[in-house]
């Protein structure tokens, strides 16, 4: 299981959850080049280790384990691989 950033993110990018991921599984950082332009930020499903730091310190109530993800947000699972996936550049 992992976790998922969903829709209440959008927008906002708060990097609080980023602050706390012991692994580094939330990108982009605040510092990367592509965060400007991220519309929201994103959960490794590879790298997170399933430790709920992230959704704990979430202002916008936008990180769910996968199996708790809404019904209205399920489609973010697949959002936030996606963004994995993506060739970089």
């Amino acid at each position: 299981m992992t976790y998922v950033i969903a829709r209440p993110c959008v927008g906002h990018k708060d990097t609080s959850c980023y602050d706390v991921c012991p692994v580094n599984a939330i990108h982009p950082s605040p510092d990367a080049a592509g965060f400007a332009g991220a519309e929201q930020l994103y959960i490794d499903p590879t790298e997170c280790i399933d430790c709920g730091a992230c959704e704990a310190v979430c202002p916008h109530d936008a990180v769910y384990p996968e199996a708790e993800l809404p019904e209205e947000w399920e489609s973010y699972l697949k959002v936030n691989a996606d963004f994995f996936r993506r060739p970089p550049g």
